[in-house]
Order: structure tokens, then C-alpha cells, then sequence
């Protein structure tokens, strides 16, 4: 781990030939990949020489758009495949969440706190985006002829997808079942596609334009979206 101007910036040595540097969605995280035989003066030095780029990638991720915290009470908002719907809450014996027209119905009991309620709408997301994986799914191994060992949802600040290249795993991001549909398949065929190359090298990247033209359109639809609220 390095500090740089005060940013922690994250570094991993692989097998590589050169260096890489990311800073993440949704909330800016910095990284660095850097082969096995590079120093640790060199990578620092290296980052240092992209110091303003990283702050200006992170003033971007500042200002995007965020919703505010939740207490799951109505008037409050809920995004769901990228339309936004407007909170009614409800009281009764067992919790559930109907969408309809504009409105995104929620039935708790009266007593709960906004954590259990948090909960129960993490798990209804949850719901919502493996169903939807399941339907993606198999035309994205279609598409790109790559077949996960398995793959899982979970809450993740820093990442919308991830792929364990070792055991052919795949994992999403379960806010991806508040963004738009086509940024679930982008994500989706992204990391089918580190099953064929590891880095985001020219390789990756020519795999990613034959699979899906517009990527990186979607890539920015994707970040540009309204984010949640993150203390």
C-alpha cells in the first residue's frame, strides 16, 4: 500500500509486463498492477508521475450524483434498472416491495429500524439482479465462448464485477440492479472476458470491441449513474 499526496493508493505485483493504474467506480479506490521484478521506488515513482490525473479521476467520482442516506420512509427514492421510483412505505406482518407505475411499495413492520429495512431491500435487489443474470447469462457466454465455473452477487463499494481467473468464478455487484439493463451485460461480458485475458491489456480491450462495439459508451452510462449514499 501506498500513500500518495495523501491518497492510499492499493499495489499488486503479477506477472506482467507492464504497469497499470485504476481508479475505481464507484468511489474512486486507487490502484496499481506492476510486474513481479519492479521495485517499490519505481512503482512509487511511476505514481507519482500520475499524481494530478489520479486526483482529477477522483474529483470526478466526488461529484457524481449520490442519494442520500436511507431511513426507508416515503418520499425517499429508489432507482430499479435505471427508472427511478418514489418511496411508499407501508405497514403490515411481512415485508415485501411491489413496483408499480412510479412507486416502489414497500411493506415493513411498523417497529423495524431502517437497518432491518436496508436488509430486506438489499435482498430484494438481490432477487431482482439474479434473475436477471440468469436471463443475460447464457448470450453473453454465447457471445463470447467463455463458461464460469459458477458466480454470486454481493455488496461491493469499489467494483462492479469481479473474476477469479484461478477457479473461473464470477462475481456482481448488487447495485448493478439499479443501473440501466444494457450496463448489467456490459459488466457481464467483462469479466467473461478476463477468462480469455487476465489484464486490460490490447488484447482484453480488442476482445471487449468485438463482443460488445459500444463499451465504452456503456462503460460511462455505468459511472455516470446516480450512486448510493456511502459514509
Amino acid at each position: 500500500m501506498l500513500t500518495i499526496s495523501g491518497i492510499p493508493i492499493e499495489v499488486c505485483k503479477k506477472n506482467i509486463k507492464n504497469m497499470h493504474l485504476y481508479v475505481k467506480p464507484p468511489n474512486g479506490d486507487v490502484s496499481v498492477s506492476a510486474p513481479l521484478s519492479m521495485s517499490d521506488e519505481a512503482i512509487e515513482r511511476f505514481v507519482r508521475t500520475k499524481a494530478s490525473w489520479i486526483k482529477r479521476q477522483i474529483a470526478k467520482y466526488d461529484e457524481q450524483a449520490r442519494q442520500s442516506e436511507r431511513e426507508y420512509v416515503s418520499g425517499e427514492t429508489l432507482y430499479v434498472w435505471g427508472k427511478q421510483y418514489y418511496l411508499q412505505t407501508e405497514y403490515g406482518k411481512k415485508n415485501s416491495m411491489v413496483l408499480s407505475g412510479d412507486k416502489a411499495i414497500l411493506t415493513v413492520r411498523k417497529e423495524s429500524s431502517a437497518a432491518l429495512r436496508e436488509c430486506f431491500v438489499r435482498e430484494w435487489y438481490r432477487e431482482q439482479l439474479k434473475t436477471e443474470i440468469e436471463r443475460v447469462l447464457p448470450k453473453c457466454i454465447k457471445l463470447t465462448g467463455c463458461v464460469p465455473a459458477g458466480w454470486q452477487t454481493k455488496y461491493m463499494t469499489s467494483k462492479w464485477g469481479t473474476c477469479n481467473t484461478d477457479t473461473g468464478k464470477l462475481w456482481f455487484n448488487l447495485q448493478l440492479a439499479k443501473k440501466t439493463p444494457e450496463c448489467l451485460e456490459y459488466v457481464i461480458i467483462h469479466e467473461l472476458t478476463h477468462l480469455l485475458e487476465r489484464t486490460h491489456n490490447e488484447r482484453f480491450l480488442a476482445y471487449m470491441d468485438k463482443f460488445m462495439p459500444l463499451w465504452r459508451e456503456v462503460k460511462v452510462t455505468l459511472n455516470g449513474q446516480t450512486l448510493d449514499f456511502m459514509e
